[in-house]
């Protein structure tokens, strides 16, 4: 995907963050974006300010949890402009805390959003990326899908899901003679848009910002990377979990700091009810 000029373009979860960063860089090379969110006014903010800065810009109202919303939003894009060329799977949700701790809803609304949504929504536009001579799909899952994040584990899970399903997903399209559809799945560590307040990045590391990201994101689909794992340290840990044992692994993650990074996670929610001494967060957009 080295030109981006008149590639249609949706992204999920667009209103702010990560999305609405995207959205911004790809813009500004020319392609015609389409953004969807559930929280109508932020997105139609942040449409209206990239359409002023003279790119293309639509945008639908849309929760990813929803089937049937889903095909509705796929039917109108189409009537307005046809297929779409890209698909980044960047909506998500987050609650955190001891497990225990978290209600069980909040458990379920995590897969709901996380895997149910971005698999639904997959499911619902895959046929134009494998019509088009020149697509690519992004799934946004995290480094905490390739390593244990206690005090996240439903989240941690997740993102699990999500790089299997791409993975496999990737796979399926080369073996069905699709190999002009290429994946990429993004696995960043915490990233500033508000999602993890009160995480501690690892040693060594620091928060990633919406921009940076989004740059990581446009040179990886641009160089056809299978995935984006950022920072540097992320990008080691698929080898140390295959070569160091388990008590190791574990033993360095503690004395790095990841396996702590979470306990005092508070995102922009209040505490838990039937845990105060826990706090949860959760937001629906990165």
């Amino acid at each position: 995907m080295k030109a981006w000029k008149g590639k249609r373009v949706l992204i999920t979860g667009a209103a702010a963050g990560i999305g609405r960063a995207l959205a911004e860089r790809l813009g500004a090379r020319g392609a015609a974006l389409i953004l969807t969110d559930r929280d109508e006014e932020p997105l139609a903010a942040t449409a209206d300010a990239i359409r002023r800065a003279g790119a293309v810009a639509e945008h639908h109202v849309l929760d990813v949890t929803k089937g049937a919303a889903i095909l509705q939003v796929r039917d109108a894009i189409h009537s307005r402009g046809g297929p779409i060329d890209v698909l980044v799977n960047n909506a998500g949700v987050v609650f955190g805390g001891a497990f225990a701790d978290v209600p069980l809803q909040k458990h379920l609304d995590t897969f709901a959003v996380n895997v149910l949504g971005l698999v639904s929504v997959t499911h619902a536009f895959l046929d134009d990326l494998v019509a088009r001579p020149e697509a690519h799909l992004v799934n946004v899952a995290s480094a905490a899908g390739l390593t244990a994040v206690p005090f996240a584990s439903t989240y941690a899970a997740s993102k699990w899901a999500v790089v299997g399903f791409s993975e496999s997903i990737r796979l399926e399209l080369a073996r069905q003679g699709h190999r002009q559809v290429h994946v990429t799945t993004v696995c960043p560590l915490y990233v500033s848009t508000g999602l993890f307040e009160g995480a501690r990045p690892p040693l060594f590391t620091s928060m990633l910002t919406p921009a940076q990201l989004a740059d990581e994101i446009v040179e990886g689909v641009e160089q056809d990377r299978v995935f984006v794992r950022t920072p540097w340290l992320v990008k080691l840990v698929p080898f140390l979990n295959g070569v160091l044992p388990t008590g190791l692994a574990d033993v360095l993650s503690t004395a790095l700091g990841a396996a702590g990074s979470m306990e005092q996670w508070t995102g922009r929610a209040a505490k838990v009810p039937e845990a105060p001494a826990r706090r949860v967060a959760g937001r629906r957009r990165r």
